[in-house]
């Protein structure tokens, strides 16, 4: 199956790793971890959802653990964030910015890989989405946060929009997938980007009751 992945989604998935791990080396770094537990969550966000993604569809051992590229690429992201910490904190909120990144080109990465391997559109949505937030999930279960995904904030949402693109590309073939993949990155990052900007959220259903004096 792995000879259906051409080389755009290669690139697209390690540039997603190297995006993730900086978002899971900075996260750690702010949380005063040690060089083990920074190096750590680091790996853990960026092939955290992959290997969930692959486990899923019988891709196995999944190819955050037997190829060597994505860990080779989640420590160097790891030591480049520790020896230019100061430089990466000057970019705006850089977890948030590398996050989107890892998460739109993760998004995209798992359906294609989904829809590689044989699968429908429904399981290759739902798993361009859990490659897309796996990990960010388990960084911030790890660092005792409250996992984005779970507030208000459009997260997932975005995933679904970029794996569906994917996956409408793939049935309607109305352009070539690596365009079609390209369009997807850019919607689910631009919307997510957007969210933050314009503060565009979910709504939120509160059980609490204002008492009226």
């Amino acid at each position: 199956m792995e000879d259906k992945l051409h080389s755009l989604f290669n690139i697209l998935d390690l540039t997603g790793t190297f995006a993730f791990a900086i978002s899971g080396a900075t996260a750690a770094r702010q949380r005063g971890l040690d060089l083990f537990g920074i190096l750590a969550i680091a790996f853990i966000v960026a092939c955290g959802g992959g290997i969930i993604r692959d486990l899923c569809i019988g891709s196995i051992p999944p190819a955050g653990l037997t190829n060597w590229r994505y860990l080779v690429t989640a420590f160097t992201a790891s030591v480049i964030t520790i020896g230019l910490f100061s430089l990466v904190q000057r970019l705006n909120r850089p977890v948030i910015f590398f996050d989107a990144l890892g998460l739109s080109l993760f998004a995209v990465t798992g359906a294609q890989k989904s829809l590689a391997f044989g699968h429908n559109a429904e399981v290759a949505i739902l798993l361009g989405i859990t490659t897309a937030v796996g990990g960010g999930v388990l960084r911030d279960i790890l660092l005792n946060r409250v996992p984005v995904i779970l507030e208000k904030e459009i997260y997932a949402s975005a995933a679904l929009v970029g794996a569906t693109i994917v996956v409408l590309g793939n049935h309607f073939k109305w352009l070539p997938s690596d365009l079609t993949a390209i369009i997807a990155l850019i919607v689910c990052f631009g919307l997510r980007l957007l969210a933050l900007h314009f503060h565009w959220n979910l709504p939120v259903y509160s059980t609490t009751k204002k008492i009226q004096s």
